[in-house]
């Protein structure tokens, strides 16, 4: 079970031309904003990757508005991982689950998850929270990643299960930013 202090949010090129191009688009968009929401709420540290900003642009505004003083990491490496300043700053934060929303499911969210699994951290896939272009390609990127160990979850379970239980005024919080779907 995931638990607010092991676990960080890793929001993969999420960018302008690419956001638009995905499949789902607004929902993804939608619920990476409430995972974004929450995880503010649960303070578990969110880090934001850019893949060629200067072609793809910039990370969309309604995820950064969420996210003031954010400083996404540029990448050029389809994988996060290929980055060394990516790999400081995650080691960084000393969190051992690595919860994965982002773009494009089969090629940067892919490539960084089997690369996270292959260094020992739990990642758990936000699968309403990850597209492609294509549907096949979603599906394609998600299936792979399950079979190379990766979890499946949702934005909604996933938060859930950094609450564990209700009562609280951080389950309050929570629970209204889910009522807004």
């Amino acid at each position: 079970m995931i638990q607010p202090e092991e676990s960080l949010l890793l929001v993969i090129d999420v960018q302008g031309r690419l956001a638009a191009s995905v499949a789902g688009s607004d929902s993804v968009i939608a619920a990476l904003s409430r995972m974004v929401r929450g995880c503010t709420v649960l303070e578990v540290p969110v880090m934001v990757t850019e893949q060629y900003p200067k072609g793809l642009g910039r990370t969309v505004e309604p995820i950064m508005e969420l996210l003031p003083g954010a400083l996404p990491l540029e990448k050029l490496s389809f994988s996060c991982c290929g980055q060394d300043d990516f790999m400081a700053s995650l080691r960084s934060y000393g969190r051992n689950d690595i919860l994965i929303a982002g773009m494009e499911t089969h090629v940067c969210v892919y490539q960084t998850a089997i690369e996270l699994l292959d260094f020992g951290y739990n990642v758990h896939i936000l699968t309403d929270a990850v597209s492609s272009r294509t549907e096949a390609n979603r599906q394609l990127g998600i299936g792979c990643m399950e079979r190379a160990g990766a979890l499946l979850t949702s934005t909604e379970m996933a938060l859930f299960e950094l609450l564990r239980e209700a009562g609280s005024e951080r389950f309050k919080a929570v629970s209204a930013i889910l009522k807004e779907q």
